[in-house]
């Protein structure tokens, strides 16, 4: 049982999301709360499927609590892996146990499901939705997004590998040369150069495209080679430093100039993803009858709907003889390590809200505060959220 009276608690539930398997606070973590005077609860159960049982928070001095409802009760601040928009199937049962003036922070998906930050707002809740963290130095640590990515490109790389029926590297036998497989890696964001890196570690040729020219070096420093495709680029990014749509005369334009490059590739990893929209489709079918027989497409954007045109969320298909990998959710096939990364970063960003005497203290002031909280006092307060919404912009205090 939580003492009483000594501070405020920090909590984590047993992830409801189907498949989900990472938790939002590990046992370390518990250690760091507590430096800064927390106490923590977990629901019995949490970390079990990423490696950390129920144990190894007892011995930590966390609550573990049997009762879903009673952490949810007893926590001050909230974190989680999947909530509001992030989880919109059991959505309905958190609204239920949440209480005005609780402190929520994770992710959300607050631009695919404005609705369910209003729903949030409607609790009297206040809600710090991680993907709009700035693209800043000071927020790196609490970068939950490229963690994940991180994630996500080492677990694609290692999956086409399991796929694909040669191998990677190029081998000298007695039974004769094998040659190297060639990966293709679309997107030279974290989760692209992080695909690079792990199939170039197995050994195999690689080659990265993206938009941005800049990232060349950055691409052929892990011994990658860089596609250029005559394109006009443009501006790739918002000011927050995520992807943008381009219009569909641009992708048109990028597809018929991508048809070679994946035809003759064995492996192609992609990694498109724009921020509250369907993910381009850079792949399209003739490409994929293009490619040869045994050939991999490992689709990270699977959960947007692909950036293949043949994916299906959630599932592996075989199309003329090429495998389509639309697994959507990556970082949970490695749940200890993306567990511990994502606890990492959201007790950083904790850490921002604690003042001197570990009590809470929203700073509007701050920007990483003030461009990741979404609602507050019963209402939406992102600028964003509330256009999506239809809602009129704030009056400026």
């Amino acid at each position: 049982m939580l003492a009483q009276g000594s501070g405020l608690t920090v909590g984590a539930v047993r992830e409801s999301f189907p498949g989900e398997q990472r938790v939002a606070i590990v046992p370390a973590a518990v250690k760091t709360f507590a430096k800064s005077g927390l106490q923590t609860v977990v629901e019995a159960g949490a970390g079990q499927a990423a490696g950390y049982p129920d144990e190894q928070y007892a011995a930590q001095d966390a609550s573990v609590e049997q009762d879903r409802a009673a952490v949810f009760a007893a926590a001050d601040v909230l974190l989680q892996v999947r909530g509001g928009g992030g989880n919109p199937q059991f959505l309905d049962a958190d609204l239920e146990l949440l209480r005005p003036g609780q402190v929520l922070i994770g992710a959300y998906d607050p631009l695919s499901d404005p609705k369910s930050i209003a729903r949030l707002a409607e609790r009297g809740v206040s809600c710090f939705a991680l993907e709009f963290l700035p693209r800043i130095t000071r927020a790196q640590s609490m970068d939950i997004l490229s963690s994940m990515a991180t994630i996500a490109g080492y677990k694609a790389g290692l999956l086409a590998a399991a796929a694909l029926p040669r191998m990677f590297p190029m081998m000298m036998t007695a039974a004769g040369t094998i040659t190297p497989a060639r990966v293709l890696v679309i997107g030279a964001g974290v989760a692209g150069l992080q695909a690079i890196a792990t199939t170039r570690r197995l050994g195999a040729v690689v080659s990265g495209y993206d938009l941005r020219p800049a990232v060349r070096e950055e691409v052929e420093s892990l011994g990658a080679q860089f596609v250029e495709l005559p394109l006009e680029s443009g501006e790739a990014a918002e000011s927050g430093g995520y992807a943008r749509e381009k219009d569909e005369e641009f992708y048109r334009k990028q597809q018929e100039l991508m048809h070679r490059v994946v035809a003759e590739s064995d492996v192609v990893i992609s990694t498109a993803v724009v921020p509250g929209a369907k993910a381009p489709v850079l792949i399209t079918t003739e490409m994929v009858e293009a490619m040869a027989a045994g050939s991999v497409i490992v689709d990270l954007a699977a959960e947007r709907g692909g950036n293949c045109a043949l994916t299906k969320p959630g599932e592996t298909i075989t199309h003329g003889g090429v495998t389509i990998i639309g697994e959507t959710n990556l970082p949970s096939l490695i749940p200890y390590h993306a567990s511990q990364m994502f606890a990492n970063n959201v007790a950083s960003f904790l850490q921002t809200l604690l003042n001197e005497e570990g009590q809470l203290e929203i700073n509007l002031e701050d920007e990483v505060i003030r461009e990741t909280l979404v609602c507050r006092d019963g209402q939406v307060i992102h600028p964003r959220m509330r256009e999506r919404l239809g809602l009129a912009p704030l009056e400026s205090k």
